[in-house]
């Protein structure tokens, strides 16, 4: 990751929830939001498969309400950092048994945003004086996700 991602990205964090992160937490960020991205589309094909479509469209993704208002707030703090397209970079798009449509491709650097603002919430939530994240934090938030996702 270049000099200037990794200084939005230690942005991003500081902002979303005042925490500070090194270049370790962005290896496990990175791996974190591509698991959920892949989690994500994997119900999706499910759900475009049962509805006989051979493509992804972005209804098919299970967005709960939560994230959905935290895409929506990502779009506020980007606006100022302007992450999305290292978001979109950085975003693997698994090979699955369907094609995402152009619509599901291009929004998926804003649903990470989501899941990364959400992540950095989680952090709080989970230790409300947490400054830095360290590896069981890490693997605490991502058990909060696997429940949920």
């Amino acid at each position: 990751m270049r000099v200037m991602s990794v200084a939005k990205f230690e942005r991003f964090f500081r902002e979303a929830a005042s925490i500070d992160v090194d270049k370790d937490d962005l290896r496990r960020y990175e791996d974190f939001v591509n698991d959920k991205v892949h989690d994500l589309l994997l119900r999706g094909q499910a759900t475009a498969k049962a509805n006989l479509r051979d493509v992804i469209e972005p209804h098919d993704l299970p967005i709960t309400k939560g994230l959905q208002e935290r895409i929506e707030s990502f779009r506020k703090i980007d606006e100022e950092i302007e992450l999305t397209p290292i978001l979109d970079q950085l975003t693997i798009r698994p090979a699955l048994h369907l094609a995402y449509s152009d619509e599901t491709a291009a929004e998926l650097p804003r649903i990470v945003g989501g899941l990364s603002l959400a992540l950095a919430h989680t952090f709080k939530i989970l230790d409300p004086d947490l400054k830095n994240p360290h590896a069981v934090e890490w693997e605490r938030a991502r058990k909060v996700f696997d429940e949920l996702m």
